[in-house]
């Protein structure tokens, strides 16, 4: 690999903002990157390791950050002096980035054909027939299906798997020197996921591509870094391969962040026969189709029955369009059930009109606090609005949302404050303190760690867990994250295709899988064969 030429090399980068500040957010940061080669960043969120791979892109904004110094050669020309025209044609052609969220890096009034193909119209004189050739050929070598179908299609009419290749097929077509990834597969299902990091792999090996993967997914790490870089708080803590940094680690940092990777081995036991919660039983959600025959309908859940008792953790899982969140959205009454029961402490709650009983005693955690939450209304009148909706005394509701925001760990003195002046961990925490604070008997989240990195993470879930011991409340909790199900749920429902294919204890159904689909669902993890608590591979139940 030595001899192997360096595409990338970051040379004693500080980044500062602007004006400058203090002191620097990310300082004197240096790596190289091969032919061919993945190295991998990983760091918690704040860690600078995002700001760095934008800083390699020329995307920083001018406005607020700037590079004070050190150098980054491209193939020996340092992208820090050229200039804007310049940097212009580096990207895509030479560099290019693969961003976290397609729908966002995605124009939506344009469809993803003309997308591909602006960039080929920007940067090369080829003509509309042999551009729309190579933009069909990129799509069919990203695995697309029926690619004259998509080649016409809207952002927002694929799916996110489908969306990350179009945005991967975009970064490639001109066949860059160096590729970065930032986050790409965060919100992936582990089956889409896995296929997206082959795709990336192979399309890496085809055309010896250098590869900056930004991530803090180690199970992605250990499947594809060749070279990890470990960044904290905007300082470089250690670089090493994969397994000096995975199974030898130097660091302190380091060895608690790799520690604090869900391990897939089930940890918790099935709860005692406790009383039923709620019931659900023959669930099923038809949505129909505007222009066709009123039987011509999608099927989103059919025949769903499960239990989730006092005190229970049970954890729904299942790929993007299994079905999962439906159920969750059914269970809540956010959306209409076409037929089936859900019980609730003894009462059918889908024949019933006024749902405002149904409200307090079922709460819900979203994915994306910073969404979930007013950006105009303090921390403090967040939390006690659903008391104050219910009739508690503003007075008593001010006191019980301190109370509860020091049980998710947050001083009460933050309740004037703001839902942007706080980190994303700490915003899940309030989250979390708005559904608690209503005292109900079922917590719903819905994939409700999935953007959060590993040690904040682990901190969420240990909360759920001391929440669930003293309270005695019931969770329904959806992920795509077989880890994380594995450390907190006590029981597993396992859905595919709008259908449940296997339910259990989590101890039977992740260590002894009965059904195919379950059994490809693990194999599809990353490193499912890997310890990262203990820092070695660790043999599976067969």
């Amino acid at each position: 690999m030595n001899d192997t030429p360096v595409v990338l090399s970051v040379e004693d980068v500080t980044i500062d903002t602007r004006p400058a500040g203090r002191k620097p957010i990310v300082r004197n940061i240096t790596f190289d990157v091969r032919e061919a080669e993945t190295v991998c960043i990983v760091g918690e969120s704040g860690s600078g390791k995002s700001v760095t791979s934008m800083a390699i892109m020329g995307l920083l904004p001018k406005d607020s950050l700037q590079v004070t110094g050190g150098r980054i050669l491209l193939d020996g020309e340092d992208v820090l002096k050229v200039t804007p025209a310049r940097m212009r044609e580096l990207r895509a052609s030479r560099v290019a980035m693969v961003f976290q969220e397609p729908m966002t890096a995605l124009n939506p009034v344009k469809t993803v054909g003309d997308q591909i193909d602006e960039v080929l119209r920007l940067h090369t004189k080829l003509s509309a027939a042999e551009r729309r050739k190579k933009v069909l050929h990129m799509m069919e070598r990203v695995q697309l299906p029926d690619v004259e179908r998509i080649y016409r299609s809207y952002p927002h009419q694929l799916s996110g798997g489908q969306r990350q290749r179009i945005v991967i097929a975009m970064a490639l077509i001109l066949r860059p020197r160096l590729l970065l990834a930032d986050e790409p597969t965060t919100a992936l299902d582990v089956t889409t996921q896995k296929q997206i990091l082959r795709l990336i792999k192979e399309l890496q090996e085809e055309e010896k591509t250098a590869v900056v993967f930004v991530t803090h997914d180690f199970g992605v790490v250990s499947e594809i870094a060749d070279r990890i870089v470990v960044m904290n708080r905007g300082d470089l803590v250690e670089t090493g391969t994969r397994d000096e940094i995975l199974t030898r680690p130097k660091e302190d940092y380091t060895r608690m962040l790799v520690s604090s990777v869900p391990s897939l081995v089930p940890r918790c036991d099935p709860v005692p026969k406790n009383p039923k919660v709620m019931e659900v039983i023959g669930l099923a959600k038809r949505y129909g189709k505007k222009g066709f025959t009123s039987d011509s309908t999608v099927l989103a859940a059919q025949g769903i029955s499960f239990t989730v008792r006092k005190g229970e953790i049970t954890g729904i899982i299942g790929e993007s369009g299994s079905g999962k969140s439906t159920v969750a959205r059914c269970v809540m009454r956010l959306t209409e059930p076409s037929e089936g029961a859900v019980v609730l402490n003894g009462q059918d709650i889908v024949p019933m009109h006024n749902l405002r009983a149904v409200r307090k005693q079922v709460q819900y955690i979203f994915q994306d606090p910073y969404r979930s939450l007013n950006p105009r209304r303090t921390i403090g009148q967040s939390l006690m609005e659903g008391l104050v909706n219910y009739g508690v005394p503003e007075k008593e509701a001010s006191r019980k949302a301190a109370e509860t925001l020091e049980m998710v760990n947050l001083p009460a003195h933050v309740m004037n404050r703001y839902p942007h002046q706080f980190s994303g961990g700490q915003r899940q925490r309030i989250a979390i303190a708005r559904a608690v604070v209503m005292e109900p008997s079922l917590l719903i989240a819905d994939e409700a760690v999935s953007a959060l990195d590993v040690t904040v993470q682990a901190q969420v879930l240990r909360l759920l867990e001391d929440i669930r011991t003293n309270t005695g409340v019931s969770i329904l909790f959806i992920t795509h994250d077989l880890r994380v199900a594995a450390q907190i749920c006590n029981t597993i429902v396992v859905m595919q295709r709008g259908r449940i294919v296997e339910q259990g204890p989590a101890r039977d159904v992740l260590a002894w899988p009965t059904h195919d689909y379950t059994r490809a669902l693990i194999d599809a993890a990353p490193a499912p064969d890997w310890d990262f608590q203990n820092f070695r591979p660790v043999e599976r139940a067969v």
